[in-house]
């Protein structure tokens, strides 16, 4: 080890007791996840590891803690985040991809396998295009579409899509507009919409308040006008019978399913993520 840098271990003790200092949250988790990632080894290798860190590293360790005191996330700081089988790349225009989305595609899965494991699917509001890759990866025979209205983030999506080997074919769009070639053909609908409520947005954790798009979480006075557009904007785009699967926010799975009913939808159901928390719901379009 060179003379003057600390052990791994050390590392991670004295950013643990850095971050517990200035009160973030997880702090073992974040300071164990930065080294882990800086080194390319598994946070339970930490301990174990004999292999001298550098001084750069521990340099670049030291930047990386320092970010973390202002409260910028873990996957900022590295420009990734992992999903499902995934690595993601992520910037300033995209959402971080959260564990609960995978129970998303989870529900989405179901309804393409019912449908012989390929049908066209469309992802709205793709951000770093968790969804879509997902979907493209795990069922490559579906015809996969996405849309964002940013072009920064479409260009994250794809560099995602290209890096895992897939193919989308990405739409800048608002929503659902602009889509003739689409009408009457997607089979599954998917989306995360932005969905918090305006006035609780400055109520967030600094983690996401303060880093994440607001134009990514900002659902409307009440949390729903991503939902209603979604259902009167994007019928058209439908063939019959297609399957409808959303993301929705806490305690808004009942609102958003009445909406879809009154919208003319068919209800299914709900999906919980792995906290119990009715996460997705399931709708129908058309009665053919």
């Amino acid at each position: 080890m060179q003379i003057g840098v600390p052990s791994a271990r050390r590392l991670v003790q004295d950013a643990v007791e850095e971050l517990q200092s200035a009160g973030i949250p997880e702090a073992k988790a974040s300071a164990e996840v930065l080294l882990a990632e800086l080194l390319g080894v598994r946070r339970s290798e930490l301990a174990l590891l004999k292999e001298p860190v550098t001084g750069k590293q521990a340099e670049l360790y030291e930047d990386w803690i320092s970010r973390r005191k202002k409260r910028e996330t873990v996957q900022r700081i590295l420009g990734y985040a992992y999903f499902r089988n995934l690595r993601l790349e992520l910037d300033e225009h995209t959402l971080i991809p959260r564990t609960d989305t995978e129970s998303v595609v989870a529900a989405a899965l179901e309804a393409v396998d019912r449908r012989g494991g390929s049908c066209r699917v469309l992802d709205l509001g793709t951000g770093t295009g968790a969804i879509a890759v997902s979907i493209a990866q795990e069922r490559p025979s579906c015809d996969v579409h996405a849309t964002d209205s940013s072009e920064g983030a479409l260009k994250i999506a794809r560099r995602n899509a290209e890096r895992s080997g897939v193919e989308i074919r990405f739409h800048r769009a608002d929503l659902a507009s602009d889509l003739d070639g689409l009408l009457g053909s997607v089979e599954v609908l998917v989306s995360n919409p932005p969905y918090v409520r305006r006035a609780d947005i400055p109520k967030l954790a600094p983690e996401v308040r303060d880093w994440d798009p607001h134009v990514a979480l900002d659902g409307g006075p009440d949390g729903l006008d991503f939902y209603r557009r979604i259902f009167a904007e994007s019928s058209p785009l439908l063939a019959e019978r297609a399957d409808v699967v959303l993301e929705v926010g806490d305690d808004q799975a009942k609102a958003v399913l009445e909406l879809g009913r009154c919208a003319g939808y068919d209800i299914l159901g709900t999906h919980r993520d792995l906290t119990g928390a009715r996460r997705t719901v399931r709708l129908r379009w058309g009665s053919g």
